[in-house]
């Protein structure tokens, strides 16, 4: 196959322009974290995130959250076109500070929990979901 310098020269604008896709999306996901949490410093840990390892339909992904103690959980799938997947808020008499849902990947990415929690402070999780089939088009 014979390729010309106008094809030569789209393959590389093409490829190009996919590699700046992710950095796009990933720049959406820390906005929305940035305006959660209102540019406070996130820390690890003191949060439970449940996601399979491997889905094999992005359609429904089964996602679990607790945060004891947290007043407002931020759910977000990273690599989607629309990373924000849900909030949820928790009055003092909450029983427990959990949820859970089925959420739509895109592909395989990282699914991130943002707790912010009584004190004041942020806490996050993050757990890397495989999908072989993409839920949003893919």
């Amino acid at each position: 196959m014979d390729f010309s310098r106008r094809d030569t020269l789209a393959l590389g604008l093409g490829a190009a322009a996919l590699t700046m896709l992710p950095f796009r999306v990933n720049a959406a996901a820390d906005d929305a974290i940035a305006a959660f949490t209102g540019g406070a410093s996130v820390e690890d840990g003191g949060i439970d995130l449940g996601a399979p390892e491997i889905a094999e339909n992005g359609n429904t992904v089964p996602i679990d959250v607790s945060a004891p103690g947290a007043t407002a959980i931020l759910l977000l799938a990273a690599g989607n076109p629309t990373p924000g997947v849900a909030t949820y808020n928790f009055g003092e008499l909450a029983g427990t500070q959990a949820a859970s849902t089925r959420i739509r990947l895109a592909g395989t990415q990282d699914v991130v929990a943002i707790a912010k929690m009584s004190d004041g402070s942020f806490k996050r999780a993050a757990k890397t979901v495989k999908v072989t089939i993409g839920g949003c088009g893919g």
